[in-house]
Formats: C-alpha cells, sequence, structure tokens
C-alpha cells in the first residue's frame, strides 16, 4: 500500500482535534489547557498513527519524526521551567513587590493601559523576548493593574500586545530572524518591511487601550492602592537595590547573551537581593545557622514550588502566590503534547498532503496571501507551536510567491504577523499557555484585548487583497542565508 495518503484520511485526525477540542473548550473553559487539551493532543497523534501503520508506515520512522519535534522544543522548555523560577524568586526576593508599589505610586489609572503597552513594547524591543517580558516586567505590571482596579483580562492584553510588537520587530528575536532566513530575506529589510503592517496596527492598538484607560470609572485612586502599597511594604523590605536584577537580566539579553544563561543569572541575582534585603523574612533567630538555612529554605522553595504570600490582603496574596518551576509543568506537559501530534502528522506524511490541497487553492494574490495566513493560524492552533508556524508554511508558500513575482518579503511579513502574533492566542499552544501561566489570566480571557495580535493577521490579508503596502523587488531581499 502506498505511504502516502489521502487527503480525506488525512483530514481526519484533523477534524478529529478540532471537534474535541471545541467541546473540550466548551466544558472545561480556561481550564483546558491544564490536561484536556494534552489528552486529546495525544488522542489525535494516537489516530495519526493508527492511520500511518495501516497505509504501511513503519513505527521507527513515525518516532523518529516524533523525537525530532521533541527535540526542537527542548529549548523553550528550559527555559520555561527557568522562568517559572525566576518568577518564584524575584516575588520571594522582593523585586516583583518593589516594581508593583513604584508602578502604584507613579502610574495614573487613566494612563496605566497605554503605558504597560508601551513598557512592554520597550523591554520586548530590546531584549527580543516575548517571554522574557511577560515573565518579569508583566508580572509586574499585572500587580500594578490589579491594584488600580483595572481588569486583568486588559493588563494582560496590553501586556501580550506590547511584548510581541518587539518579538516582531526586535533584531534579537528568534522568529524574526527565523522567517527571515526562512524565506531568504535579509534581518533589517525584513523589519523595515514589517514596519509597514505593525506600526498602524500598533498605533490603532495605543488608541484601544488609551479609549479603555479613559472610559473606566477611576474612582479614589489612594484608597483604592493604599491598602496594596501598606500590605506590600509590611511584608517586604523596599529598596531600590532590587532594581538590579531586572536591569541586569535585560542588559545581559540585549547584548545577546544567550536567553538560559540570562535567565540563570537573574535567579542568581535574585536570590542575593533576598539575602541582602529580606532578612525579615529569613532571620527570625540571632543564630547564624538557622538563618542560613532559613534563607535557603526558602530560596529552593520559591525557585521550585513557587512564593506563597499571606498578607491578609486577598488581591496582594493572590497576585504574589505564584512562580516556580512547578507551576510551568502542565505548560512542558502541553508542549510535549503537542510535539507528539504534530511530529506524528509530519512522519505520516499527513501534513505534507494537507498542505498540497492549500496550495491547490491559492491561484490569485489575494488568496495566496489567505493561504498563507490561515496556514500559519490552522498551524498554531493544531500543531501548537509558532516555530512550526513559521518553518511549515514558509517552506510550503516559498516557491508560489516566487512563480507570483512577488518579493519574499511579502512571505516573511505575513509569516510573522500570523504566524508569531496568533500563537499567544491560542490557549493549548506553547505561547498562549506560557503567557496566561506566567501573567496568572487565562488565554481566553485576555485574548479580547491582545489587539496588536488580532490585527496583524487582519493587515496582511487587506495587504493581499489590496495592494497596500506590498513590498515591491529589493535586490537587498535575495541575499540567502545558511
Amino acid at each position: 500500500m502506498s505511504e502516502k495518503p489521502g487527503f480525506w484520511i488525512s483530514l481526519f485526525p484533523l477534524g478529529f482535534l478540532i471537534l474535541s477540542l471545541s467541546i473540550a473548550g466548551y466544558l472545561f473553559g480556561g481550564g483546558i489547557a491544564e490536561g484536556p487539551a494534552q489528552i486529546l493532543l495525544f488522542s489525535a497523534g494516537a489516530i495519526s498513527a493508527g492511520i500511518s501503520r495501516l497505509r504501511g508506515i513503519s513505527w521507527e520512522k513515525i518516532e523518529n519524526t516524533v523525537l525530532d519535534s521533541l527535540r526542537n522544543v527542548l529549548q523553550p522548555i528550559l527555559i520555561l521551567l527557568l522562568i517559572g523560577a525566576l518568577i518564584g524568586i524575584w516575588i520571594r526576593s522582593g523585586i516583583v513587590p518593589a516594581l508593583i508599589v513604584w508602578g502604584l505610586e507613579l502610574l495614573k489609572p487613566e494612563i496605566f493601559l497605554p503605558s504597560a503597552l508601551i513598557l512592554s513594547s520597550v523591554v520586548s524591543l530590546a531584549t527580543g523576548s516575548s517571554w522574557s517580558t511577560a515573565g518579569t516586567i508583566g508580572v509586574a505590571l499585572i500587580g500594578v493593574g490589579a491594584g488600580l482596579g483595572k481588569p486583568l483580562g486588559m493588563v494582560a492584553g496590553a501586556v501580550v500586545s506590547g511584548a510581541y510588537f518587539g518579538d516582531k520587530l526586535s533584531p534579537f528575536s528568534e522568529t524574526t530572524n527565523l522567517a527571515s532566513s526562512i524565506t531568504g530575506v535579509s534581518l533589517l529589510s525584513h523589519i523595515r518591511n514589517m514596519a509597514r503592517t505593525t506600526l498602524p496596527a500598533f498605533g490603532i492598538c495605543l488608541l484601544a487601550f488609551g479609549f479603555l484607560g479613559w472610559g473606566g470609572s477611576q474612582g479614589d485612586t489612594e484608597t483604592a492602592t493604599g491598602p496594596v502599597i501598606s500590605a506590600l511594604k509590611a511584608e517586604f523590605h523596599i529598596s531600590w537595590v532590587l532594581l538590579f536584577p531586572p536591569l541586569l537580566t535585560f542588559f545581559l539579553i540585549y547584548f545577546r547573551v544567550s536567553a538560559i544563561p540570562s535567565i540563570f543569572i537573574g535567579i542568581l541575582s535574585g536570590g542575593v537581593c533576598f539575602v541582602l534585603t529580606q532578612s525579615n523574612i529569613y532571620a527570625n533567630s540571632l543564630n547564624f545557622q538557622d538563618a542560613a538555612s532559613s534563607a535557603f529554605k526558602n530560596l529552593v522553595s520559591a525557585a521550585s514550588e513557587g512564593t506563597k504570600v499571606k498578607t491578609g490582603h486577598a488581591v496582594v496574596d493572590g497576585l504574589l502566590s505564584r512562580g516556580g518551576m512547578s507551576s510551568m509543568l502542565s505548560t512542558v506537559w502541553l508542549i510535549i503534547s503537542a510535539m507528539f501530534y504534530a511530529g506524528i502528522m509530519e512522519g505520516g506524511g499527513m501534513t505534507q498532503v494537507l498542505a498540497e490541497k492549500v496550495l491547490n487553492w491559492a491561484k490569485a494574490r489575494g488568496s495566496l496571501f489567505a493561504a498563507t495566513v490561515f496556514t500559519c493560524v490552522g498551524t498554531n492552533l493544531f500543531c501548537a507551536d509558532q516555530y512550526l508556524a513559521i518553518v511549515v508554511p514558509g517552506k510550503m508558500f516559498k516557491e508560489a510567491y516566487s512563480r507570483k513575482g512577488l518579493d519574499p518579503r511579502n512571505l516573511s511579513r505575513c509569516l510573522e504577523d500570523s504566524g508569531t502574533m496568533t500563537s499567544a492566542l491560542v490557549p493549548w499552544n506553547s505561547c498562549g499557555s506560557f503567557m496566561a501561566t506566567a501573567l496568572g489570566v487565562p488565554t481566553l480571557v485576555y485574548l479580547p484585548y491582545a489587539f496588536l495580535n488580532l490585527l496583524s493577521p487582519l493587515f496582511s490579508l487587506f495587504t493581499g487583497w489590496t495592494g497596500w503596502g506590498l513590498a515591491g523587488k529589493d535586490p537587498e531581499s535575495k541575499k540567502e542565508f545558511s
């Protein structure tokens, strides 16, 4: 029997996954990524594996493809676990509480949402990492927003929009480099071209958050934030020394030190700050040995299990009782499950068959852009990985864009507009799950307010159908990357 499956057979595991995830989303709501999505991804993978075996494909081939898929996500998994530890340590050491206190004292409620968008954008643009931005300054902004009485879905939407603005336009971003290299476009040419759709979308986003910020009832700011500030200052010693770990971490990432050692140094520097500034937490005895043991226990517990804060203030306790590597385990489980499914679909040749069907439909320029956007979105939905959402469509459509005389910068921008930006909008995608875990806000809650992520693929569709902002031929864009 032929190893190449038919279209309808290839579509069956995907159809099962779509239907089952839709039912699970209705039944479990925001808890879908805590186990149901993982089980369904494994089930869809098992169905695909069964079909592949019946078609004569060896299990060894399928298994090797799955293992290759898993190798591709080992680095994100390590980063995920380390950021969990960093959040726990930075809360326990007083870094996040200090940022919340300063934010509450400085930021006005009516400008907070656009300020959160701009601050997240600047940090992400400098570091090139949406995950690092959300796991550090994003956590603090969520705390500030809660103290100001802002809906956390709006705050998280501003953080996610800003984080992905930088992730998209920063020359240090992995996805930006990946999209440019997979299409053979020079990095700076790729970034300049993306500005044509990203900056107008960002402008709309800024106006929307400005309207939402001014539109709500502000109330008595001091009455709302005073108890939060008092509770934080009673629990933690707030010192300017606590700015050192965030600044050091951003400095390292900005100068392109790899993410894993940068985050690890951030964890260590946070631990040093805990010892130097929070002696009231661990040094309840004058005995040096007891104090040292207590400090060690606090740090290890914060890194592994997160921080449990009991100030008596419900908002503060809810915000700061989080973090730790263990808090990321459901996301790790989700990533592994997604790669199991994606690897079997690829190993069984089903992904390739579905891709060919899409290419047969995309004849005109507008339909080609639409096919690219929907393939990227679909890959994020059903393969649950933003890297696959760039690589797979990039390889699929590169030749099609060339045949139509379209500059490859149009493809590279379309990949980012839809592949990078929508990854944070899918609860079971590694990016959406991480954002929800790090910020403490379910993906479906912040999704309506992640304006930049929602607008970007629409701008790509508009460009394809109207020709507005279409990139012309550029000799620099033909540079090939190895």
